[in-house]
């Protein structure tokens, strides 16, 4: 289980390594995406909160990458936080998120990315519920939901 610390570390001195990687480039991205995904995964946007039902639906499934396709979440570790975003305590694996500070807009913050194709997601927190106590805030169309 990842804990603040960890994330704090991964920004700080690495990220852990993928199982592999996918690089396109920024019009092939563009052909394939919409231009709010584009805008959010590729140009590190930020929707507007309580702009996706996503935020409300709770069912079993698994979260992939918009971009890549990779699997980042599991819908078991989605909680309602409140603030308009889904949000999750935990990725599915260690190395699916990348962690980059963000200094932007005067904050002090953690970037998460997709750890295979650099899609910017949202940002991780550390005032989740226990045990983990972190809150992965994610952009809903940075996200699609897939079958488990």
């Amino acid at each position: 289980m990842l804990r603040w610390i960890d994330v704090l570390g991964f920004a700080a001195k690495g990220n852990p390594e993928p199982d592999h990687t996918v690089h396109k480039t920024e019009q092939e991205w563009q052909a394939q995406l919409t231009p709010e995904q584009f805008g959010v995964t590729r140009r590190h946007g930020t929707e507007r909160p309580f702009s996706s039902e996503m935020c409300s639906l709770f069912e079993p499934g698994q979260y992939a990458c918009v971009c890549c396709g990779s699997l980042l979440f599991d819908a078991s570790e989605k909680f309602d936080s409140g603030t308009g975003w889904p949000s999750f305590t935990q990725p599915v694996r260690t190395n699916a998120i990348a962690y980059h500070r963000d200094d932007s807009y005067g904050m002090h913050r953690v970037e998460t990315l997709c750890n295979v194709c650099d899609a910017h997601l949202g940002h991780v927190f550390p005032d989740g519920p226990a045990p983990g106590g972190l809150r992965y805030c994610m952009n809903a169309v940075s996200l699609k939901k897939v079958k488990s």
